[in-house]
This record gives structure tokens, sequence and C-alpha cells, in this order.
């Protein structure tokens, strides 16, 4: 087990590490003001007292998208709070997104004791890869990050990795926030780290 959990750490130093060295960009957004990098395509996204909401109760799958930027490689991470929600209470990160039905998430729920990445294709969600976690406390804080180089995808939770999975679905694209059904969610504190993709 020892043996697992250093390789587990090592892992996650390498990507860490790969994308420092490869990185070209830094975004970091406090949601202060409204941006005009932002283009909400589902759900209803408001700018308001230093956080980014969804509201909508409505929509199945809420999604802004910043469409500043079209990465390969990238270290993402928020903080998120579940506030509201009988379907579902949830928040999420979206990376490598080609446009508004296409693209990797990987998404936590206070209402279920798993922590999610799909791929979104066509608009039909496809589950790749679980864990098994504590739910999310509605009304409270939690971080969500999510690293991508090449194939190798890995994806924390409140700073524990949970998720480390391979997939060459998606190679580059936008990123952004989601929530689903009747989620209000509040978001803060957006950073990312990424390479830009280059047309080759």
């Amino acid at each position: 087990m020892k043996l697992v959990l250093k390789l587990v750490v090592a892992v996650s130093v390498l990507l860490v590490s790969t994308l420092a060295v490869a990185g070209e960009i830094t975004i970091n957004d406090d949601f202060s003001s409204t941006g005009a990098a932002w283009h909400p395509y589902v759900g209803q996204w408001v700018f308001s007292n230093g956080v980014l909401r969804q509201q909508s109760v409505d929509d199945y799958y809420p999604l802004i998208l910043r469409t500043d930027g079209d990465y390969t490689d990238v270290d993402i991470a928020v903080k998120f709070r579940p506030i509201s929600g009988q379907i579902d209470a949830s928040g999420a990160v979206v990376f490598r997104a080609a446009d508004a039905k296409n693209y990797y998430v990987v998404r936590a729920n206070a209402l279920e004791d798993n922590f999610r990445l799909y791929t979104v294709v066509n608009g039909w969600r496809h589950q790749i890869a679980s864990a098994t976690v504590t739910p999310p406390r509605l009304r409270q804080y939690h971080q969500l990050r999510v690293v991508a180089v090449g194939d190798h995808i890995q994806a924390w939770l409140d700073g524990k990795l949970l998720l480390d999975h391979h997939d060459r679905r998606f190679s580059h694209g936008m990123v952004g926030l989601w929530t689903k059904a009747d989620s209000v969610t509040e978001f803060d504190d957006f950073s990312v780290r990424a390479v830009p993709w280059v047309k080759k």
C-alpha cells in the first residue's frame, strides 16, 4: 500500500512539473467584475458580490465557457459552494471544450457520494471514471482541481487526488464551469495554468 501511495504522489508531481515547464499562460479570476471572456451557453449565470452564481433550476446542464483561449495541457482550480438542489447540488470544471456540446467535465455533488469524470459528446454525457467520496456539504466552499497533460487526467476534491485516468477523446479546447439540473451553485477563485493549442 505504501508503494502504491508513493507512486501516485510521484505521478502527480510529474504531471504538475510537466505543465509548469511547458506552461505559457495564467488566468486568475476572482469574479469581482463581469468577465467579458465568459460566455454562458445554458443556465442563468450571474456575477455578484465577488462570486459567479448559477441560479437556474430549469436547465439540465448549465454551462459557461471562457471563449478567450484554446488549450491543450491545463491545471485548473476553483472553489465552489453548492447552495441548494433537490435533484442535484453540484459544481464542476469543464476543460478541452470544442463547443457547448463536446467537452470533459469533472463534477462533485453534495447529494451523492461520488466524484466523477465524464465526456460530453454531441450533448450526451458518458461517465469514464469515478471515485467514492464523502459528499461535499451544502453551503460550504469546496475546492476542485483538474490537471490534464496529454491523455492523462487527474482530479482532486478538497486537496485529495481521487481520479487518475487516461482518455484521448479531446486533445484541446476551452475551459469553463458546469452544474446540473436544479443545482444553485456559487463559484470563486477560478485559476488556470495552460498551454495554448497551436494548429499544426
